[in-house]
Order: C-alpha cells, then sequence, then structure tokens
C-alpha cells in the first residue's frame, strides 16, 4: 500500500442546458454540483476488506482469503484500463449473490468497488483496507451521485496501489491531480459507471474528475477551462420518473412531427451555444447584469422548450411559479417528467431571499439546497478541510 490514509472528494452534476437534444446529436453543458461524495480509504492490518457505505445503510467485509479466490489470472496494468473484464464481472455477482437480474443500490456500489479493488491490486498482494463514502447527493435523482462514488474510489485505489501518487503537499488543505493522471482516474472511473450503468454517456464522471463545465456532443466531451462559480437553488420535486421512457417519448414526439420538433432542437442547441459563449465572456471581463439577464432568459426558453419536449411535470410547473414569483428563473436538470430543476440566483440575492425560496419550495414537499454549481472535480484533501459534521462520520466507522 503506497498511502496508509487518504481523504478525496468528488462533485455531482447537472445538466444547465441540452438535455434530451443530446440524444439527438445536439450540444449539452453539464456541469459540477457543490454537492459532493467524500471518501476515507485507511489502511488495516486485520486481514480483511471493510466498506462502510452509511447513506444507504450499508456495512460490508470480507476476508482476504476470499477474495484472493477471485484472482486466478492478472487483469491488466494499474496504469492502464482494459476493457470491462465481463469474466470477473461474473464472478463477482456470484460472489455477491446477485448473478441474476437487476441490482439495487446497495449491490451495484459493492459490484463496482470490488471490481476496481481486484483490478487494481490483483496482480500482487491484496491490501487490507477500510472504506468508507458519505455523500450530500440524493440518490437516483439524475444528479451523478454513481459517477462521483465512481470517481472516488478509482483516485483513492490508484492512489493506494501506486499508480498516481497523492498530489497533497504537507502544508495543502486541497490539491488536485495533473491531466494524465486524471484522466486515468476518469478512465477507471468509466468502468464502475459501465458496472452501475450498463451503458454510460460518459458524461457524469467526466464532470466528476474535472468539474466547471464540460460541453458533450456527439459521444465527446470537453472540459471547458473556466468557468465562473453559479450560485443556484436544486431543488428535488422526488416524482420518480424513468429515463429511458422520457427520452422513447421525445423521439417518438419527433417522429410524429418532424418539421415541428427539429427546429425546436435547433433552437435547444443554440441556447447551449449562446449559454457557453455568455459564460466564457463571464471569466474574461467585468460580470454584469446583463450577462445574468441573458442567462435567465434562456433557462426561461428552455424551460418552455422541454415543456414542448413533452418532459414537463406539474411538480416541475410548480416549481418555476414558486420562483418566478420572486424574481427567479427556473428550469428541470435530467430527464424531466419529475426529478430535479435549478434556479439561478443573482450575486444580489441575499440569503434572507434565498432561505425563504428554499422554505417554500420545502413546503411544497420538495427537497431544496441552495449550492453552487462549476466547482472543482475530483480532489485529495487534508482532514481539516473535510467539512467537520462529514470528518465526523469518515472517522466513525
Amino acid at each position: 500500500m503506497q498511502v496508509t490514509d487518504l481523504y478525496v472528494s468528488a462533485p455531482g452534476k447537472a445538466i444547465l442546458h441540452g438535455e434530451h437534444a443530446v440524444v439527438h446529436g445536439k450540444v449539452a453543458l453539464a456541469v459540477s454540483l457543490n454537492l459532493r461524495t467524500y471518501l476515507r480509504l485507511k489502511a488495516d492490518t486485520f486481514g480483511q476488506v471493510c466498506i462502510n457505505l452509511p447513506n444507504i445503510d450499508t456495512f460490508l467485509s470480507w476476508d482476504l482469503s476470499q477474495l484472493k479466490q477471485l484472482v486466478t489470472y492478472f487483469h491488466g496494468k494499474r496504469d492502464e484500463v482494459q476493457c470491462l473484464d465481463a469474466e470477473l464481472v461474473r464472478r463477482l455477482r456470484e460472489f455477491i449473490g446477485v448473478s441474476n437480474g437487476s441490482l439495487d443500490t446497495c449491490s451495484m456500489a459493492t459490484l463496482s468497488f470490488l471490481y476496481l479493488y481486484l483490478s487494481l491490486f490483483g496482480s500482487g498482494e491484496l491490501p487490507s483496507l477500510t472504506l468508507t463514502v458519505w455523500s450530500e447527493l440524493p440518490t437516483g435523482a439524475g444528479l451523478g451521485s454513481s459517477a462521483a462514488y465512481s470517481v472516488c474510489l478509482a483516485a483513492a485505489l490508484l492512489c493506494a496501489s501506486g499508480a498516481i501518487p497523492p498530489p497533497l503537499k504537507e502544508w495543502e488543505h486541497t490539491a488536485r491531480w495533473c491531466q494524465e493522471e486524471l484522466e486515468l482516474i476518469n478512465s477507471w472511473a468509466f468502468q464502475g459507471e459501465m458496472i452501475i450503468h450498463g451503458n454510460p454517456s460518459g458524461v457524469d464522471n467526466a464532470v466528476g474528475t474535472w468539474g466547471g463545465m464540460l460541453r458533450f456532443l456527439a459521444g465527446k466531451i470537453i472540459p471547458l477551462s473556466r468557468v465562473p462559480l453559479l450560485r443556484i437553488l436544486l431543488t428535488n420535486t422526488k416524482v420518480p420518473r424513468s429515463t429511458k421512457v422520457l427520452v422513447a417519448g421525445v423521439k417518438d414526439k419527433i417522429n410524429k412531427f418532424p418539421s415541428i420538433m427539429v427546429p425546436v432542437l435547433d433552437s435547444v442547441d443554440a441556447i447551449s451555444c449562446t449559454c457557453e459563449k455568455v459564460l466564457s465572456e463571464m471569466t474574461c471581463e467585468p460580470i454584469t447584469g446583463e450577462h445574468y439577464n441573458i442567462l435567465e432568459e434562456l433557462i426561461d426558453i428552455n424551460q418552455h422548450h422541454l415543456n414542448v419536449m413533452g418532459v414537463g411535470h406539474p411538480a416541475l410547473d410548480r416549481l418555476c411559479q414558486v420562483t418566478l414569483a420572486k424574481g427567479l428563473h427556473s428550469k428541470l436538470t435530467g430527464a424531466g417528467g419529475g426529478g430535479c430543476g435549478i434556479t439561478l440566483l443573482r450575486p444580489e440575492t441575499d440569503s434572507l431571499m434565498a432561505q425563504s425560496t428554499v422554505q417554500e419550495l420545502k413546503d411544497c414537499g420538495f427537497d431544496c439546497w441552495e449550492t453552487s454549481i462549476g466547482g472543482p472535480g475530483v480532489q485529495q484533501h487534508s482532514a481539516i478541510s473535510v467539512k467537520e459534521e462529514i470528518l465526523e462520520i469518515l472517522n466513525y466507522y
């Protein structure tokens, strides 16, 4: 073990503009959320591997002798990512007792951890360690919680295996890896996401790795070097939805009314590109009220387009009404049909106004947080830089 005690975190993600249109070859903008997943990896000498996931009441441990039986051949070099090893996945599913059917959250988290652990350490002596994860992100809300988990796993296990060095210097509170190391973290995190989601786009783990904002077009992901940090309210309507059903519904509508729907998709594409241009301007010249006026108008136009696509929901309409009554502008983020929405807060929006809006949205039965978008991707922390209440949880187990 190259590292004996390590704290890392990675952000969640939201789609700023371009959801659904991205499936049809248009630009989407994904941004990091300043709601993060935190992980502590601690080496020990108990001859066991333990994983603690208190968010989902999961506390598991295995003897190293059990895990060694699963490693009958070398799966590749730690600093290279092979194709997903279907045989190892099959063995692991059998090992944790989910060889058939779909996985629940606990099984997915367990499977992705064991896969990365055995892939990165399987060629040598398996180390005894305890891994504890705590997330500020709700699961299953389309906010990239599984990707933030996979990114934290990849970064911590790559460090522990010696494939990448820990970036934190003695005098620093937080530090980030270099570009080449981030690419390796992202590649292994994508393996974790493949185990959890089957065929992910790669956007969520890329946002978790690089943070900031990413431009996604036709399968190509480009991290944008600089974006302003924007205050937002993030609201979870808690209305469940099926992304697959919503995506299929949009496709049907396009097939039925191509002359109406294709211009809508083109317009969403133009919204994404205009927003990208405005955010880029905000990083290299003084930020003005006009910049925020444009961002608010783009949010309103895009929300109307998403309703035209048929992915709105009365709960999302309620969110937009509550916030608009206070002069704030909101749109859904992600698949729609319920799920989550984001509300832009201007710099001059005072905390009392934000708090009263949060309370009104909670009174509607929603969960709501004030947070920000555009923050850093995966990073290593000193213990002192982790929020006290989170540190307490990570150090408890």
